[in-house]
């Protein structure tokens, strides 16, 4: 079983709290680097664990200096602003406004500038005419960027159609790894030209969770990254040929892509021909990619219809019929027996079942988390 995080004692707010006092980098306190004149947009990351109470720590730290509320806007990704964190905001600050980015509205978009590659950059408006922005984000393992968050957070997530297409066709069929997609590189560069963002960077801890808090301007987000590889990133000196990939936090919550990514975490290291025990209490909702995965007869049919339909869920389809091909997978999951079997998978009923393929296996292997864990065998790179 893979050693378990460094017990953390500070509440969320409290380590936010902290962090923002000492920011990383060269960048001053939050409370020095904006003026109660300034529009502020903070761009969210809806997915974060307690996002409400972040949110309010953030708001209330730009109210104490002054900043008008009324002047603030919360800009989340497209698809966005259903969560409960708007409901759980305290009532004094509802005076914010929530924007939900359009990639299809041309209005909504502003010309930022051009990247020292010659890249033409457009953005969302409110992101582009801000005064200050703050971006609040999670950092984890992803298939797509490499990692997640950051300032991925602001291109190509809001910027144009053109832009998501162009970084979804050429990075999607990456596995995950800790190399840093091409994408990513001109996103930083964009935060620079935004002026000096503030950005937030979560790392999550078990159970949905938050393990740390770094704050800072854009110098800060390599530091994120490392931080990350220190917490998630393990190199294994032992192949096992059974790796039981649990994935924690509120299974009303968690989604297919942390079921996939858990999965490939472990059949990116496992003997090939080896199993993967994928054990989660969740059934989430299966959007188009998952639901070409469960009507395929074999795991090679998938790859093809992906990269002709491009639904927004391939990367993660693509890691689960990945894991398929290369080990035999035993799925325990709120999903009845016959949706299991769609997916690849050998269901498991009970804990019985499993420890009596723990009891079979010679190099057993335990990931709690499995689906922010990054794996790698000791010879890689």
């Amino acid at each position: 079983m893979l050693p378990p995080l460094p017990i953390q004692t500070l509440s969320a707010r409290d380590q936010l709290e902290e962090s923002l006092r000492r920011p990383l980098g060269l960048g001053a306190p939050l409370h020095r680097a904006v003026t109660p004149d300034d529009r502020i947009t903070i761009v969210l990351d809806e997915s974060l664990p307690e996002a409400a109470v972040l949110l309010t720590a953030v708001l209330e730290h730009l109210s104490a200096v002054g900043v008008v509320l009324s002047s603030t806007t919360i800009v989340v990704a497209p698809g966005g602003g259903q969560g409960t964190w708007i409901d759980d905001l305290p009532d004094e600050l509802a005076d914010v406004t929530v924007e939900v980015h359009d990639l299809e509205d041309r209005a909504k978009l502003a010309y930022l500038g051009t990247t020292p590659a010659g890249k033409r950059i457009y953005l969302n408006r409110t992101l582009v005419e801000a005064d200050f922005v703050i971006v609040l984000t999670k950092r984890r393992y992803d298939p797509t960027y490499g990692v997640s968050g950051g300032a991925s957070a602001i291109y190509p997530i809001l910027s144009e159609p053109e832009a998501m297409v162009e970084a979804v066709g050429r990075f999607r069929t990456r596995p995950p790894g800790v190399k840093q997609a091409a994408v990513v590189e001109t996103a930083e560069d964009i935060a620079w030209m935004l002026g000096m963002p503030f950005f937030i960077q979560i790392l999550e801890g078990p159970h949905g969770t938050i393990q740390e808090v770094l704050v800072g301007p854009p110098d800060s987000l390599d530091l994120g990254v490392d931080r990350l590889a220190a917490l998630r990133r393990v190199k294994l000196d032992v192949q096992p040929d059974l790796v039981i990939c649990a994935v924690s936090g509120d299974p009303r919550k968690a989604t297919f892509g942390e079921l996939a990514m858990a999965l490939a975490a472990g059949a990116r290291v496992v003997d090939h021909g080896g199993k993967v025990v994928l054990l989660s209490t969740a059934a989430p909702v299966l959007d188009e990619g998952a639901d070409i995965v469960r009507h395929a007869e074999e795991p090679d049919l998938v790859p093809p219809i992906l990269k002709k339909r491009k639904p927004d869920d391939w990367p993660f389809a693509q890691l689960w019929v990945q894991a398929a091909s290369r080990a035999k997978i035993f799925f325990a999951a709120a999903w009845g027996d016959d949706a299991i079997e769609e997916f690849f998978a050998v269901p498991i009923r009970n804990a019985a079942e499993v420890q009596r393929l723990l009891d079979a296996a010679e190099r057993p292997l335990i990931v709690p988390d499995a689906h922010l864990a990054m794996l790698e065998l000791g010879d890689e790179s």
